[in-house]
């Protein structure tokens, strides 16, 4: 299993999904199965070659990253379905480079990886560098980590979702 943390810590609430790689392997929690990986704003490379590649492939992926949802509270943690993304980060490819919806799909459909979207939701996306997370972000954190290691530890049971 592969978490990838995608986002720019040097523009705000963007570097939630490093910062949650961070905090995971500080911690030294995961399990030896999982790997958890700063994809910074270049995911879609990773994306490509496990695509491309039958060989070293994970069976899950997670993806962290932030989010703006207009129904969501700052620092909140959800899950969101591929299909959930929201239209104007589909083609988002300036500032997180987040994969396509078709390129999630394809990797489920003839990959069989499973892929897992953990997002939060935004407080303060800057327009010009500025890093550090907003206080809700930063407390969303943690939030996050228990979310992941709830995740995995089902994965290794093998429980459905």
């Amino acid at each position: 299993m592969v978490i990838f943390g995608c986002g720019n810590l040097l523009m705000g609430d963007d570097g939630f999904g490093p910062t949650v790689v961070e905090a995971l392997t500080a911690s030294s929690v995961l399990p030896p199965e999982a790997e958890a990986v700063d994809a910074m704003t270049g995911i879609r490379e990773y994306l490509f070659d496990y695509l491309l590649c039958e060989e070293g492939r994970p069976r899950h992926i997670i993806i962290l990253d932030a989010v703006d949802f207009a129904d969501r509270q700052p620092g909140e943690v959800f899950l969101i379905d591929s299909s959930a993304i929201p239209a104007q980060k589909i083609h988002d490819f300036s500032l997180h480079q987040f994969p396509t919806v078709n390129l999630l799909h394809e990797l489920e459909q003839h990959t069989g990886i499973e892929v897992t979207i953990v997002a939060a939701q935004a407080e303060y996306i800057p327009a010009e560098i500025e890093p550090g997370l907003s206080p809700s972000m930063a407390a969303a954190v943690p939030r996050a980590c228990e979310l992941i290691m709830s995740i995995l530890s089902t994965q290794l049971r093998g429980d459905p979702r």
